[in-house]
């Protein structure tokens, strides 16, 4: 099942940062959300994910409406997410920021030793996917700003989700990891993951994307494959300038 919005709402004060968004975006595919700064991606990404609430509007995931649920529960529901800015412990290694990520929900699940053995395996295994296995106990604050987002990444999966939203996972990072990270999201991609993601690099968003969905002011004004979207007259005047 897909994830849907519709007519999904934000304001700040006077402003509409989302306003009015029915979006639909394509299971098993990377989905790209693309528009000019202040166009409400990233608050549309954390209406989408619980980080704040809409004023109205509905979420829907998997046919079931998650408008209204709490943010880990939405993480449970098979939705994870990157931040525009990373989202890591800088004083802990990078296994230990993956094992974190997964902690038990009581204590006693924090005990048994299967569970932290799994843990630990999963963690090693994902650092050594995304090519960062050699930092396994370097603090996260030591590691360069494309290794936090690989490092980033590693910890969204291991919840395994179904789903990934990824805010900007090219902003700041150099060529050499770029292309990582491009190759991982075409990777887990194949595997079956649907991915969401906000990025303004466009030669990564059209060497990657099925489908793009783009925004201006609020609400999206044109979806289609990336060829479509890069012709169509309302994108070339809101988002290129032309």
């Amino acid at each position: 099942m897909s994830l849907q919005t519709h007519q999904l709402t934000k304001s700040f004060g006077g402003v509409r940062a989302v306003d009015a968004a029915t979006v639909t975006f394509q299971p098993g595919k990377v989905n790209a959300l693309i528009g000019p700064n202040g166009s409400g991606k990233t608050t549309f990404f954390n209406c989408v994910t619980g980080m704040v609430k809409p004023d109205s509007g509905t979420t829907r995931y998997r046919g079931r409406d998650i408008t209204r649920t709490p943010a880990h529960r939405i993480a449970r529901a098979g939705i994870g997410r990157s931040f525009q800015l990373c989202r890591i412990f800088p004083r802990l290694t990078a296994l230990e920021n993956l094992l974190v990520a997964v902690r038990a929900p009581n204590l006693l699940g924090q005990l048994v030793p299967a569970r932290q053995r799994t843990d630990l395996a999963r963690a090693r295994s994902l650092l050594e996917r995304v090519g960062i296995e050699h930092l396994a106990d370097a603090q996260a604050r030591d590691l360069s700003y494309g290794q936090q987002k690989l490092l980033e990444l590693a910890g969204v999966l291991m919840a395994d989700p179904e789903t990934i939203m990824l805010d900007e996972p090219a902003g700041g990072v150099n060529p050499a990891l770029l292309e990582r990270i491009g190759a991982l999201v075409r990777e887990l991609n194949a595997e079956g993951r649907t991915f969401i993601v906000v990025e303004h690099n466009m030669d990564l968003v059209m060497s990657l994307s099925d489908h793009v969905v783009v925004f201006d002011r609020g609400r999206p004004i044109a979806t289609g494959t990336p060829d479509e979207v890069r012709a169509d007259p309302a994108v070339l005047e809101a988002y290129l300038g032309v």
